[in-house]
């Protein structure tokens, strides 16, 4: 598409996303009309038949700017999750523990510290944390509110400041027309939200300390209550859980997860030259993370699907139609992504990025040091009435870049950090 000059009509397209987002609640269909808005601006500002010229407008930046490796990268880690699930590796590695733990306090460090070695990805690392923990918790008289904040506390801030992540190769892809898998490193210690909650998670459960709400859910777990609430509306197992094989054990969960992290490890120096001849951290910085995290993904889902069939824990049959259902749980993940790299090659032919460049340059010095508060306050907001971290932060970080990338690289990566926490932030 050619670009248009459109000025301060620019910057409607993502303002009416975030709108939209916040009153509706609801992030595929305002990102889609955001997408919509931007093409019908863009065809009445090149003289085009409306209605059809903002259709074709609209499927033809959906398809130019779609990077289909972290497509596939999800779809493949939604299969192997699922995999993982019904091979019942998870439920005989909560067997293992139950028999191994003894004491709350063992119970909550070997929560927290399960929940930090699966950073792949929030997802799997909720399913499977929450799957094997829940009985040892539920031994030692844990409160489910309790084991509900330390995995919320270890899915999304251990997954946003892990590099090898599918949450890594989301930012990456937002960050179009820059190095993302750098820019995604380089924020990491300025993500203090993410890095702050850790602390705060590894602090009281080493000091014991409740308060609010959490200290009542404790004091009644102590007498027997796991729940305080009178119904129980979360008593019965998951049902994937309920579901899965009893052949399953520890090692069909641990080998699949450190397979996968070899293997996405390789992936990516592998792009960055390594078997040429780079070293390792050079390779590893300009490696192409997307095409390296999805060849991780497919020989690690390939070696965890080996090894199932090796010790017959699933037939061939059973593991294929394992494959489709994880597929779907990867959908709508797939579609934010999507329809936000649509949004912002739409504002990027309205000319917004030299636009927002402009503006922030013009803008006084303090106004722009405050922005990446700004910035993480609106991603708070955003997340907390959406729910969506991957939505919110698809919608502000193709703003950042625009507005700093030619005008403050550092600043950029402060902002983009702030994007992440807020959305981490809110979605919580």
């Amino acid at each position: 598409m050619e670009p248009f000059n459109a000025g301060w009509l620019s910057i409607v397209p993502p303002i009416v996303a975030i709108a939209l987002a916040l009153i509706t609640k609801e992030v595929l269909s305002s990102l889609v009309l955001g997408i919509l808005t931007g093409t019908l601006i863009y065809t009445i500002g090149m003289d085009g038949n409306v209605l059809m010229g903002t259709l074709e407008s609209a499927f033809t930046v959906m398809g130019n700017k779609v990077d289909f490796n972290i497509l596939i990268f999800c779809s493949l880690l939604g299969a192997l999750v699922y995999v993982v699930a019904m091979s019942g590796g998870t439920k005989a590695y909560g067997n293992w523990a139950v028999k191994r733990i003894k004491g709350r306090k063992s119970a909550l460090a070997a929560t927290t510290g399960l929940g930090a070695l699966i950073f792949i990805d929030d997802y799997f690392n909720c399913l499977t944390v929450g799957s094997v923990m829940r009985p040892v918790t539920d031994k030692q008289n844990v409160s489910r509110a309790k084991l509900a904040y330390l995995i919320d506390a270890t899915a999304a801030p251990v997954c946003i400041i892990a590099p090898i992540s599918s949450w890594a190769a989301a930012v990456a892809g937002f960050v179009e027309g820059e190095d993302g898998f750098s820019l995604f490193i380089r924020a990491i210690p300025y993500n203090y939200y993410a890095l702050l909650t850790i602390v705060m998670m590894v602090g009281m459960v080493l000091m014991h300390e409740e308060y609010g709400p959490m200290a009542l859910h404790e004091a009644n777990a102590r007498k027997g209550d796991l729940f305080t609430t009178g119904n129980h509306p979360y008593e019965a197992m998951d049902e994937e859980v309920a579901a899965a094989g009893d052949n399953g054990h520890v090692m069909d969960l641990v080998i699949p997860i450190f397979s996968l992290i070899i293997c996405c490890v390789i992936g990516m120096i592998y792009t960055g030259g390594f078997f040429e001849g780079t070293d390792f951290v050079t390779s590893f910085s300009q490696s192409n993370a997307s095409v390296g995290l999805a060849l991780g993904g497919f020989f690690g889902l390939v070696i965890t699907v080996v090894l199932y069939m090796i010790r017959r824990v699933m037939k061939f049959r059973d593991l294929m139609a394992c494959l489709p259902e994880g597929f779907k749980a990867m959908v709508p993940a797939i579609l934010i992504l999507t329809f936000a790299w649509s949004l912002k090659a739409m504002t990027d032919s309205l000319g917004a990025k030299e636009y927002v460049a402009a503006l922030v340059k013009a803008s006084a010095g303090t106004f722009v040091s405050l922005l990446p508060a700004i910035i993480f306050l609106v991603g708070c907001f955003l997340a907390f009435a959406t729910g969506t971290s991957w939505g919110t932060f698809g919608i502000l970080i193709p703003i950042v870049v625009d507005a700093f990338s030619a005008t403050d690289p550092q600043l950029m990566i402060i902002a983009i950090s702030a994007c992440m926490a807020g959305a981490v932030c809110g979605d919580h």
